[in-house]
């Protein structure tokens, strides 16, 4: 059975003027998988991520999206994007948690269009699919980071899309969100289709939730399945990560806060 290829990277490299910080990267992502992205501080992850989104162009490789070389890719409303910044929102912002959720629209409605009926209902869809769609006129700063994260997973899946990448979205969510969380993007990968890419720096609870994992520090030390992954002792993953490692079910170990 053929299965499609959502993301392809090959001999992928890029450097910061002299200094490379991603080198001969080469992974696959298939049609409903859910990857965790791991690594250390520095290891290139939020690089790598914007190399997909074809934020940066490559020195070197290639990437393809849908089986598109990226640079050529027009269907950007299929990939959906969360990032860390979410976290850091102006809760003092003027919007509510609806008119936050429609903005997500721009890539089908373009910017100076006006909202209309359709796009409200896609909009309130998205938030039922979130369980958030009773807050929906609640200004967004009166919402929970845990809450306001919803919200922002429900802004990316409004333009319905086949991929969702996740940058450190439980960053700043208290613990007893967190959870749930995980239990939102299980219910995305199985029951709604979607094929994830989350970066975190939660080894062991992405571990326990994704299919499968990625560990990269520049280059990509382990690219397969999360129950292989786990298998490995902290010892290794020490060695890996270039400096002692535990790895936590259900809990924070290592922490880091970019790339």
């Amino acid at each position: 059975m053929y299965v499609n290829n959502i993301l392809e990277l090959n001999d992928v490299s890029f450097k910061y003027e002299k200094e490379t910080v991603v080198k001969d990267v080469s992974m696959t992502i298939e049609e409903g998988q859910f990857f965790g992205l791991v690594g250390p501080n520095g290891s290139g992850k939020s690089t790598l991520i914007k190399l997909m989104l074809g934020l940066l162009k490559p020195t070197r490789g290639s990437i393809k999206l849908f089986g598109e070389p990226v640079r050529n890719f027009k269907h950007w409303e299929d990939i959906g994007f969360v990032s860390q910044k979410a976290n850091s929102f102006n809760s003092g912002f003027p919007a509510t948690v609806l008119e936050v959720v429609k903005t997500g629209l721009v890539s089908k409605t373009g910017l100076f269009r006006f909202y209309n009926k359709k796009d409200r209902e896609k909009a309130m869809q998205a938030l039922k699919t979130v369980e958030m769609e009773a807050y929906f006129d609640y200004n967004i700063g009166e919402l929970s980071g845990g809450q306001q994260q919803r919200v922002f997973i429900a802004r990316a899946l409004v333009s319905d899309p086949k991929f969702l990448i996740l940058d450190e979205p439980t960053v700043g969510v208290d613990a007893k969100h967190v959870a749930d969380f995980y239990q939102l993007l299980r219910k995305l990968n199985r029951e709604e289709g979607i094929t994830l890419l989350m970066v975190s720096h939660d080894i062991g609870t992405i571990t326990e939730h994704a299919s499968h994992v990625v560990c990269m520090n520049k280059t990509i030390h382990f690219h397969g399945a999360s129950h292989e992954y786990k298998a490995f002792s902290n010892e290794d993953l020490s060695q890996l990560y270039g400096h002692p490692v535990q790895q936590l079910t259900h809990n924070h170990g290592e922490v880091e806060n970019n790339d």
